[in-house]
């Protein structure tokens, strides 16, 4: 991450990040230093001990600020940066496909990716999947650049791609034709009329809107 662009999420939650003084905490950790350790869990995935560690920070601390930072950085940003998809998103994402990867009517890329977790109480084997650890599932729309436009987390780990992507809120909106999907339109150099579509691997099931490889 370059400087400018910690510099931006700093300015842009820096105020939440504050904490108040008082006779038991004279020096409270500053917003900088949260971020930091926010984005260094993140990018690593360290434990939280191992970051306790490397900060001087204790554990219990460095938990509550990791859970706290990233709650603050999706309520003040994700309007800004994943808003929801409309129709001139997913034409961009179509153009760019088409430019970038030579494939037409392409509106996004999805897959579904393993959170490790510890397993919930009272939950079986329900988080227990194929790779053989308890996790919970993030499926993920991406553009052509790579860049997520959309993301749901909170599939059980033992599901399949497939049976996330049914039981998932994206679905249900374009089973019901409230997702914004372009109409069907020409193929570049041709005059075969086809839908835009998603792509996903072969654990997708095959549908008008989603074409798998």
């Amino acid at each position: 991450m370059s400087i400018e662009t910690f510099d931006y999420i700093l300015e842009k939650i820096g105020d939440k990040l504050k904490k108040k003084w008082s006779n038991f905490i004279k020096v409270p950790i500053c917003p900088c230093e949260r971020l930091i350790v926010t984005l260094r869990f993140l990018a690593t995935g360290a434990s939280f001990a191992s970051l306790a560690f490397s900060f001087r920070l204790g554990k219990s601390t460095v938990g509550a600020i990791v859970k706290e930072t990233t709650q603050d950085l999706w309520d003040n940003m994700f309007t800004i940066h994943m808003p929801q998809p409309n129709e001139q998103c997913f034409q961009e994402i179509a153009e760019q496909s088409w430019k970038l990867w030579n494939f037409p009517n392409c509106i996004g890329a999805i897959d579904g990716k393993h959170i490790r977790i510890k397993c919930p109480g009272n939950t079986g084997s329900m988080y227990y999947n194929y790779k053989h650890f308890f996790s919970i599932v993030l499926q993920g729309i991406a553009d052509a650049n790579c860049k997520l436009i959309a993301v749901e987390v909170g599939g059980y780990g033992k599901q399949s791609d497939g049976g996330t992507f049914s039981s998932s809120k994206i679905f249900n909106l374009l089973k019901s034709g409230e997702l914004p999907v372009l109409g069907n339109t020409c193929l570049p150099n041709s005059e075969e009329i086809v839908p835009y579509v998603f792509l996903g691997d072969e654990a997708y099931p095959l549908l008008e809107c989603l074409l798998r490889g």
